[in-house]
């Protein structure tokens, strides 16, 4: 039996791209990610010279990928890059990432900060599930865990004084997220997806060089690189985002390229959406002092249906800030 080729070079190919039509081996694998990110930087003008980018690391593959590509990335571009970790509570899964998060940071020598749910909210995610259930609040644990890391990440990022913040959404991400907006029919949240959130006062712009990359190439470029990533599944994934997820895999699975068809077209009708969806004052809100349309922000409108509030604010010391001049360290808050 003939060993299959890459396309490119005819080394033995470890990965059929079935969407383009091609083979790859495993260093040409590795170069058509980093292009496709570096790609994505220059498309979109996702980081300048000189700004500090601060990363979102779960530990995950895609956030340690991600993480490793910037900071290759940015060497050359005299930028300073920072990863910070969320620790929502999940026992026996964020406990275990957050030790690769850790040692990524630290291999790459570069700065981490840790920010936790217990010490800002007062609780665990796992303690906040038990309440919602206790109180029968109809809330699934991804909205609670996605409206309160959102925020966290974006006020530790302010206050980390960041130009930008990075997440490591891929292509089935972005798509999945696409799909689900078009099911609630939620214009403003759909317009807001894109590869970089336009500037507003209060919330660092956040970019997602990952956009247009495969999931699945982007766990192989991990393994094939030898990353430290943290493998498993969230024990309270699933709801509608699995279903969209499954209905995705299968979609593509039967008519490949489908997830890029459905990235192209949105990318294409998302500036009509503008029109569609009113520009809305600024507040702040009323409880915790952070940038919301309405006057008490949705992470408050949680915590107060559930007897919580935010009774910690982040607030990172300047002088425990790196020194352009002092070997980068890593900083937990909690």
């Amino acid at each position: 039996m003939s060993l299959l080729r890459c396309t490119f070079c005819g080394r033995r190919a470890v990965y059929n791209r079935r969407y383009a039509g091609t083979l790859l081996c495993d260093r040409c694998l590795v170069k058509s990610v980093e292009r496709q990110f570096r790609r994505a930087i220059a498309k979109h003008k996702l980081i300048s010279p000189g700004e500090r980018v601060v990363v979102a690391v779960s530990g995950g593959k895609d956030s340690v990928a991600a993480l490793h590509l910037l900071v290759e990335h940015c060497r050359h571009k005299n930028c300073e890059i920072v990863a910070i970790t969320i620790d929502e509570g999940i026992r026996g899964y964020r406990d275990r990432s957050l030790r690769i998060a850790r040692e990524n940071a630290k291999l790459l020598d570069i700065e981490h900060v840790m920010v936790s749910f217990r010490k800002t909210f007062g609780a665990t995610l796992n303690k906040i599930v038990r309440r919602a259930k206790r109180k029968k609040t109809g809330i699934s644990p991804c909205t609670y865990c996605g409206v309160l890391r959102r925020s966290l990440l974006n006020q530790a990022a302010r206050e980390l004084e960041a130009d930008k913040l990075a997440t490591a959404h891929n292509l089935d991400d972005e798509v999945q997220a696409i799909m689900l907006n078009y099911v609630r029919a939620d214009l403003s949240r759909l317009h807001r997806l894109g590869p970089a959130y336009s500037p507003k006062e209060g919330f660092v712009p956040r970019i997602k060089p990952l956009r247009e990359i495969p999931e699945k190439e982007v766990a192989i470029y991990a393994l094939l690189r030898g990353l430290k990533v943290h493998i498993a599944v969230c024990p309270y994934a699933g709801g509608i985002h699995s279903e969209i997820r499954d209905f995705l895999n299968n979609l593509e699975a039967n008519h490949s390229n489908s997830k890029f068809m459905i990235l192209r077209m949105f990318d294409r009708l998302r500036p009509k959406l503008a029109g569609a969806t009113p520009e809305f004052e600024m507040l702040r809100c009323e409880i915790c002092g952070e940038p919301t349309s309405t006057n008490v922000c949705k992470g408050c409108q949680l915590l107060q249906g559930l007897g919580l509030k935010r009774w910690e604010k982040l607030l990172f010391p300047t002088e425990v800030r790196t020194e352009s001049n002092e070997k980068p360290r890593t900083l937990y808050h909690d």
